[in-house]
């Protein structure tokens, strides 16, 4: 992964941070990922596995857990 792409997820995360609502931190990544696809970017490996990792948050609020 490029310095460039470290760098993107580390404000990233920086940004979710601040965000306590799981469902805003899932839509950032999500547009995060299609602004790779978009660009024909392979999505890097960490923010396939933190969209999961919200996917599964979201899911589990919404459920009462």
């Amino acid at each position: 992964m490029s310095e460039q792409m470290q760098s993107e997820i580390a404000d990233l995360s920086n940004q979710m941070e601040a965000i306590e609502d799981p469902r805003r931190c899932y839509a950032l990544v999500k547009e995060r990922i299609m602004g790779y696809r978009q660009k024909g970017v392979a999505v890097p490996r960490e923010l396939a596995l933190l969209e999961k990792q919200l996917m599964t948050e979201c899911l589990a609020e919404s459920q009462g857990r």
